[in-house]
């Protein structure tokens, strides 16, 4: 009984890490920055943040780049990208982050982030100097 109840657990394990879509990812072009996306939040190349077809804007992504495994954790605020076989459309500073820019198209893993802890700390990590108040 013990042996069955291991093999599911493993087996559940198996299919819940499994990335929720693959394929090619781009990133935003500089003429794009400080536009209206369609969630009506104005695109910054230096904000964490994506375009894809079918989640719901505000929908935290992990993204991880199959070259390198770099990971970078992306908000949805807008929809694309418009051509076939790209599954999303990362900022500028996501892009770097996962060593894409240079040359523009990466082949990606997506899985939904739920963990928000770990978003707190990546956007901790970005030392953002805060204005005098």
């Amino acid at each position: 009984m013990k042996k069955i109840i291991f093999a599911f657990c493993i087996l559940l394990i198996t299919f819940t890490i499994k990335a929720q879509q693959t394929g090619l990812a781009t990133f935003y072009g500089k003429k794009f920055n400080n536009r209206k996306t369609a969630s009506g939040e104005i695109y910054r190349k230096d904000s964490l943040v994506c375009a894809h077809r079918t989640y719901a804007f505000g929908t935290l992504l992990r993204v991880k780049c199959v070259a390198n495994s770099k990971e970078v954790i992306v908000r949805v605020i807008d929809r694309g990208p418009f051509k076939k076989k790209r599954i999303i459309d990362l900022s500028y500073a996501a892009a770097k982050e996962l060593d894409m820019t240079r040359h523009g198209v990466a082949q990606v893993e997506l899985y939904e982030h739920k963990d928000s802890l770990l978003v707190v700390n990546q956007i901790d990590s970005l030392k953002i100097e805060r204005l005098p108040e």
